[in-house]
């Protein structure tokens, strides 16, 4: 376990220290990237890769992380009539769906900002979820390094992957639904990773000059993993919280 964790510590300061002479500040966190996924130099040219593959064609309803380098592609899935489902930073304040219908055309540049969200998106329980919101057919998410294999390594924290879980333990999600990355070159990484059970992997990765599919990827099947959970996102994450106090498993 520490082995893996100095491996991933390892390789993201090496890769934060390239990132850092391309990517955008945030006004919360400045260059912490620890704390945010940064947006990036190019970062349009991969979102207009990612808009024009076929898994974002086929796709009604995508996940797409709070993260700053797709927020270009909340904007255009809402404009393009897809419904987002997305959750707030660090999923403190859960879920929310931006359905381009009811939000309507002159709003959805706002909405698909994490203040925007708040106030034009509305706030889903899992249990709505569950019972109201259909399969997601995509999944979308910066990330800290990836490889070729699609290996991904984030922030740290590990929110993607209690994203992931949640979803597929609801049934939202399978193991074959197709999970993206957006990334700069950089973050690209030809070497191996080496990935926790839980560790979500990308089917597709794309950067402002590269578009690479990845063979057969192994995604997680396992859910929640309770006993080795962060005690503090419990604590803080209400989801989480609905989720265990539900029983449900997968």
């Amino acid at each position: 376990m520490g082995q893996v964790m100095d491996h991933k510590s390892s390789v993201r300061e090496r890769v934060w220290s390239e990132l850092r002479k391309v990517a955008r500040p945030d006004s919360r966190f400045h260059f912490d990237f620890g704390e945010f996924i940064a947006d990036f130099e190019g970062s349009d040219a991969a979102v207009r890769r990612l808009t024009s593959h076929r898994y974002y064609q086929n796709a009604k309803v995508i996940f797409i992380a709070p993260d700053n380098c797709i927020e270009q592609l909340r904007l255009q899935a809402l404009r393009d009539g897809k419904m987002v489902l997305m959750t707030t930073y660090s999923i403190k304040r859960g879920f929310w769906l931006l359905d381009p219908d009811r939000i309507g055309e002159a709003h959805y540049e706002h909405a698909a900002m994490l203040d925007g969200m708040e106030k034009l998106g509305r706030p889903l329980s899992l249990e709505d979820i569950a019972s109201e919101v259909p399969s997601v057919d995509y999944l979308v998410t910066g990330t800290g390094a990836i490889n070729h294999e699609g290996v991904r390594f984030g922030k740290g924290h590990g929110f993607f992957d209690v994203e992931w879980a949640m979803l597929y333990t609801l049934n939202r999600i399978t193991a074959s639904t197709p999970a993206a990355t957006v990334v700069h070159d950089c973050q690209l990484l030809d070497e191996t990773l080496y990935p926790d059970t839980f560790d979500t992997v990308a089917d597709v990765v794309f950067t402002p000059t590269k578009t690479i599919e990845v063979s057969r990827p192994q995604k997680p099947t396992c859910g929640i993993l309770w006993d080795r959970l962060d005690p503090h996102m419990l604590a803080t994450i209400p989801p989480l919280q609905e989720l265990k106090a539900s029983g449900r498993t997968v």
